[in-house]
């Protein structure tokens, strides 16, 4: 299950702003990373005239954009899902998924707090609060990080909710050289692998799986 951190704060104090900081630290230490924004007020993607507007006015309940490099879902809801909804049926090939807003949700968070907008917090630790990225310190059981601390954050992060949750050993070597995985890449070679494996006759609960891979009989073994 993919592990979800809420940026909450008050309108204005900063939670874009510190997305900004986190995503690309994670994305660093070679993590994916997907990002859900809350709009209490309603949106617009799509710009009227376009092709795709026009099909959302004629009456189709879904619309999807796609083009090689990205893609965009464009539906009628009929209620405000929660971050779990979303995560299940939207969001997959990710270690971990950044909120914006959703203050309300039951998953961990971290509050921005300015000191110079604000007059006190919006959650406790009641509230799941994970920690606080402020100008100002607290005192109330939680890390509290400057506001420019993004890796002190994404510290917090990764040891809470992903290198808890390290997945097994996964080594993958071609000519006799190791090649570096990142986390999503390991995920997917282990979820790949185990399936297969696990669908063979009495292999149905393998804890060791060893496989080699001969491009050519006449050049060097690639192993994994």
């Amino acid at each position: 299950m993919i592990p979800i951190v809420s940026i909450v704060g008050t309108s204005d104090s900063g939670k874009t702003t510190l997305i900004e900081k986190l995503v690309p630290e994670l994305n660093r230490r070679g993590y994916r990373v997907a990002t859900v924004k809350h709009d209490v007020h309603g949106f617009d993607v799509d710009r009227e005239g376009k092709d795709s507007w026009r099909h959302k006015q004629a009456g189709a309940h879904t619309v999807i954009i796609s083009s090689p490099q990205k893609l965009a879902l464009i539906r009628d809801v009929d209620h405000d899902a929660e971050l779990t909804e979303l995560r299940d049926k939207y969001i997959q090939d990710v270690d971990i998924i950044l909120s914006e807003g959703f203050k309300r949700n039951s998953q961990p968070k971290i509050e921005v707090f300015r000191k110079e907008r604000h007059r006190e917090l919006l959650c406790t630790r009641e509230d799941n609060l994970l920690a606080i990225a402020s100008n100002q310190p607290f005192q109330i059981g939680v890390p509290c990080f400057d506001l420019e601390d993004a890796r002190g954050m994404v510290d917090l992060i990764e040891e809470k909710f992903l290198k808890a949750k390290e997945l097994p050993s996964v080594q993958l070597k071609v000519n006799g050289r190791e090649v570096p995985l990142s986390p999503f890449v390991r995920k997917s070679i282990l979820g790949t692998v185990r399936g297969m494996v696990s669908a063979l006759k009495e292999c149905e609960t393998p804890q060791r799986i060893e496989l080699q891979i001969f491009a050519d009989p006449d050049t060097k073994e690639s192993e994994a």
